[in-house]
């Protein structure tokens, strides 16, 4: 196992790592809307969930990967209200095959945000 790091994703609030490699598979840790220049999180469901992916897409960009690799998304919404806005962000940064994915509603999320997203991804080789 490895662990996988980046200065350009906010940096892990607690015990665990932005990612973690494990064979030909990269299990990247959920990631919340925080701008890791600044520290803060972005405001507004849609800039949370672009913010949200622009850290993923660096944590993989850090393995040499891309969104090409991921096999499956979890997306967690603080409200089933912001599915159609984060669905239309999220298609349009991916192409198909698209993952596999699960999308839930949860009651609180770190930082009171309003969308987090985790992967796994896939070397291909």
């Amino acid at each position: 196992m490895k662990a996988i790091q980046t200065n350009n994703a906010p940096a892990a609030i607690g015990p665990y790592s932005q990612a973690i490699e494990a064979g030909d598979f990269l299990y990247i840790s959920g990631q919340i809307p925080i701008d890791p220049a600044t520290g803060e999180v972005v405001e507004g469901i849609e800039a949370q969930t672009k913010q949200v992916l622009a850290n993923l897409q660096a944590i993989l960009k850090e393995a040499d990967l891309s969104f090409a690799n991921a096999v499956k998304f979890t997306i967690f919404l603080n409200s089933m209200e912001d599915f159609a806005t984060v669905n239309e962000i999220y298609g349009a940064a991916l192409e198909e095959p698209y993952p596999a994915r699960a999308c839930v509603e949860v009651s609180r999320l770190p930082k009171d945000v309003l969308v987090e997203m985790d992967i796994v991804a896939y070397r291909k080789a």
